[in-house]
């Protein structure tokens, strides 16, 4: 028999599993698809800043920007050890790997990576309350205690279908709005409409996920509006956070609160149609991870939108 033959007769090697290394396992506990929700809104509370005629004040934008991320990834480390507590992390579980779940990472260094992250992001709120005065400090406690309560602590929102509440106020009217203020030193209503099309399209995100989760989330007893009230007013909602989006450019521009240029976020527009058709086909006997890609667009698209929509607001001309 030929070496070749020979070879070729031998019963291969099983393949090697080798543990993710750190760094993967903690990419997959912060969830990076998820971040762009945190950068937009402050984009935009700086474009609506700037086009109100303020003075660009890059230490303040620098700190929103960075207690947004972080506060950010806190609340997904947070929430991935919550569900892991509550059972809600099941084998069946139709999204991406969660580490405590998954038996990745100890409780323990998930509640480490949280303390450390929630200081992290202090340090940057103590400089914005001293922009911006003591009442940042209140709504930094309370932007930390949403993050942490969406899943976790006596009372979880989360599970009590108020979490598109929180995500529209805390991602859109608290994240711009803020963000705005600290540039002016002032609150206009151009801000707080502003803030209206970013927190819809950021509660978007969190519609598709709950979608996708409707069966595994009945089951541990997640009591999310997908679930109280189905799949059609799942996808409905979703729909209407897209039509917000398009809507509030049209108002400004109608209400001479900015100029044409505010319409450039319409441009994002092209990014919708496929997320809409595959919210569209899922359905009860459908496999929901067809939804993955639609919560990682959607994020894709409120951060799009938010470029846009900063540079046209911050563009005043024919306003």
């Amino acid at each position: 028999m030929s070496d070749a033959a020979s070879s070729s007769a031998r019963p291969s090697a099983p393949p090697i599993h080798r543990a993710p290394s750190s760094i993967r396992v903690w990419l997959l506990a912060i969830r990076p698809a998820t971040l762009p929700a945190a950068v937009g809104p402050v984009l935009v509370g700086l474009g609506a800043a700037i086009g109100s005629g303020v003075a660009f004040r890059p230490g303040a934008a620098a700190a929103c920007l960075a207690v947004g991320l972080l506060l950010q990834i806190a609340a997904n480390l947070a929430n991935d050890l919550a569900d892991f507590r509550r059972g809600a992390d099941t084998p069946d579980r139709m999204g991406p790997t969660r580490v405590a779940a998954a038996g990745l990472m100890t409780e323990r260094r998930l509640e480490v990576g949280i303390g450390t992250v929630i200081a992290a992001s202090a340090v940057f709120g103590l400089y914005l309350a001293y922009v911006g005065g003591v009442a940042m400090l209140v709504v930094g406690a309370l932007a930390v205690l949403s993050a942490l309560a969406y899943t976790g602590g006596p009372w979880p929102y989360g599970y009590r279908g108020l979490g598109e509440v929180f995500v529209f106020v805390f991602f859109g009217l608290v994240a711009t709005g803020v963000t705005a203020y600290l540039q002016a030193g002032r609150v206009e209503a151009v801000y707080l409409l502003a803030a209206v099309p970013m927190g819809a399209l950021i509660t978007g995100v969190l519609i598709v996920n709950n979608l996708r989760d409707i069966p595994t989330d009945r089951a541990s007893g997640k009591r999310t509006l997908a679930v109280t009230l189905g799949e059609g007013f799942a996808k409905a909602e979703y729909y209407a956070t897209l039509l917000v989006g398009a809507a509030i450019p049209v108002a400004l521009l109608v209400a001479r609160l900015a100029g044409p240029a505010v319409l450039l976020p319409l441009l994002s527009g092209l990014m919708v149609p496929p997320l809409v058709r595959e919210v569209r086909a899922v359905g009860p006997a459908s496999d929901r991870r067809r939804l993955n890609p639609v919560l990682k667009g959607t994020a894709r698209l409120s951060l799009a939108y938010g470029v846009l929509f900063a540079i046209g607001l911050a563009v005043r001309v024919g306003a």
